[in-house]
């Protein structure tokens, strides 16, 4: 994986005390078409055992810089910059030996698609104890032993049995414990779940958010919620980042962004939930227009072509001049602090309910 050199003005402070921290990231993917900005000058910090949950519509960046933690991209076409540094150990730039000692153990990672993450070749036990075996250097018996504690500890019933069968012999939600089950049976100190929750029915949903939760609390992990549901991580996310364009555009807590959301792209993607309450005739509001090429994103404020609020900053200001997300809470948007409030409590608030 080569580096990239970072633009001095997007240099962001380092990091005090953060499990994980990464600073300044640039993530680009050399294509046939030119090169793809997938992320553009990305900062954020976790501490152990708390839980972030990362938002955003699909190309948003999301899974992209996961990856990059866990230096899974192809080095021949990906070009990296920043910082990503793991309990004090800088990623960026470790070599594959020194990752491949931390994927799985250290640091493990919660596929979208369990079907095509699980090989259809090798029994489900089999994928579970292989990194078990590998890291802790015990035997393949010991690891068939682990590999039913997990299965039981993560609600598959008959463990004793079902090790034995393939995936393709497990509904959609048991291969999504079955991989969550893999990805823990190191306790690793950082889980990452991208979309865990995809193609679930809301009961099994509801269950396997729960299953997170309690493990959690008994490893004392760290976890990256990948989702492009808000009501997703709503109840299980400590703190939120929202992502748009390979940027970072709104951070701060749940409660926060639920609450009291100051982008009008988070605006956007709570207006296009649907709500409890609300009557069942009642439509969704979705965000205008599509997310930009990556190829050529917009200049100034990537939204800024989706954003129907750009008339209140006025000079052009928004499609020429990109805005800082400032450290701890707050968003990257050239309204005022006045006008994001008004906008919210006048306009965005009401459709919320």
């Amino acid at each position: 994986m080569t580096t990239l050199t970072k633009p001095v003005e997007d240099a962001a402070p380092a990091a005090s005390g953060a499990f994980l921290s990464v600073r300044d990231l640039y993530v680009r993917f050399s294509t046939e078409d030119g090169i793809v900005k997938a992320v553009d000058g990305l900062s954020f910090d976790l501490e152990r055992g708390k839980t972030l949950g990362i938002v955003g519509e699909s190309g948003s960046g999301k899974s992209v810089t996961n990856l990059t933690v866990l230096g899974l991209h192809n080095p021949r076409t990906t070009e990296v910059a920043g910082e990503i540094v793991l309990d004090g150990q800088e990623l960026t730039g470790a070599s594959n030996r020194t990752l491949e000692k931390l994927r799985g153990d250290k640091m493990a990672m919660i596929f979208q698609d369990s079907l095509t993450a699980l090989s259809p070749y090798y029994t489900v036990g089999r994928q579970i104890a292989e990194p078990y075996v590998k890291h802790r250097g015990v035997s393949k018996r010991e690891g068939r032993a682990r590999a039913i504690e997990m299965l039981e500890k993560v609600g598959i019933p008959q463990p004793k049995l079902r090790v034995d069968d393939y995936p393709h012999q497990f509904s959609g939600g048991m291969r999504q414990r079955a991989m969550i089950a893999m990805a823990l049976v190191c306790n690793p100190d950082l889980l990452i779940a991208d979309e865990p929750t995809t193609a679930l029915d809301v009961t099994v949903q509801a269950q396997i958010l729960d299953l997170l939760k309690d493990l959690q609390q008994e490893f004392g992990s760290a976890i990256i919620l990948i989702t492009h549901d808000l009501g997703v991580v709503s109840n299980i996310a400590d703190d939120l980042l929202v992502m748009y364009a390979g940027k970072a555009v709104e951070r701060g807590s749940v409660r926060q962004l639920i609450n009291e959301p100051q982008h009008p792209y988070t605006w956007g993607l709570l207006g296009s939930m649907p709500r409890l309450m609300s009557d069942v005739t009642e439509q969704l509001t979705p965000i205008p227009g599509a997310p930009p090429s990556l190829l050529a994103p917009p200049p100034g404020c990537s939204f800024h072509t989706r954003c129907g609020f750009t008339d209140l900053v006025g000079g052009g200001r928004c499609s020429a001049e990109r805005p800082v997300l400032p450290e701890g809470r707050g968003s990257a948007c050239h309204l005022t602090d006045e006008q994001k409030r008004s906008v919210f409590i006048e306009t965005i608030q009401p459709r919320l309910g």
